[in-house]
């Protein structure tokens, strides 16, 4: 994935209020966090996956590995 410069622009002066429907819709999933340069975009991504994970009910400490 190689986002331009506008689509990066673009995702840095959302808010959570303009996010959310986005997320429901699932617009960043289907993209490999490695694939994806942007390091914003692979933030998006990183939150996409918590959140999949907190929704099946795994604790977060088990998401984020710490003891």
């Amino acid at each position: 994935m190689k986002p331009t410069p506008e689509h990066n622009q673009r995702i840095a002066r959302m808010t959570f209020a303009s996010v959310y429907p986005h997320y429901i819709a699932k617009v960043i999933c289907g993209y490999r966090i490695e694939e994806i340069e942007d390091p914003l975009t692979k933030q998006v991504r990183y939150l996409d996956k918590l959140v999949e994970e907190l929704a099946k009910g795994r604790k977060i400490e088990k998401i984020l590995r710490t003891s």
